[in-house]
This record gives C-alpha cells, structure tokens and sequence, in this order.
C-alpha cells in the first residue's frame, strides 16, 4: 500500500526522519492553528460584549426619546414653524 503525505513521497520510500520531519511540521500546524483559535475566540468574546454594550445604551436612549416625546405631548402645544417658513 502507498500512502502520500501533501507532495512528499509515499512512505514506503521515505525513511524515518522524513517522517518526523512530517510529523514535527504537522504538530507545529496544529500549534499556530490553536492559538489562531484562541485569538479569533477572544475577539468574537470582546465584539458580543460590545454589541451588548450598544443594546443596552440603544435601550437607554430609546427609553429617553420616548420620556421627552410623552412629556412634550402632554406639556407643551407644538409651536407652528416661524412665519418666514
């Protein structure tokens, strides 16, 4: 049986140190892959909690907006525009 690595030869002719050269090459792949990883999940974790952050001040805001409109509509008359309009 031949089995081939990426573009190395198969194995039945390559010898044992071509093989953990393979093997060390595979294992520092894995190394990057997990600290890519890592990184990529603690930048999703910090923008979920921004995105949070913004909800919670659009709620604010939203709940402001409304308290001025309902306190103006009970008030206050909407003054007609200035007559140059």
């Amino acid at each position: 049986m031949w089995l081939s690595v990426g573009f190395h030869q198969p194995y039945r002719m390559m010898g044992m140190t071509d093989m953990n050269d393979d093997i060390i090459d595979l294992q520092t792949r894995v190394a990057f892959q997990d600290g890519l990883l890592e990184e990529l999940n603690q930048v999703l974790t910090n923008q979920q909690q921004q995105i949070t952050r913004l909800e919670n001040a659009m709620g604010v805001m939203r709940s402001q907006i409304e308290t001025m409109q309902s306190t103006q509509s009970e008030g206050e008359t909407i003054e007609p525009p200035p007559p140059h309009y």
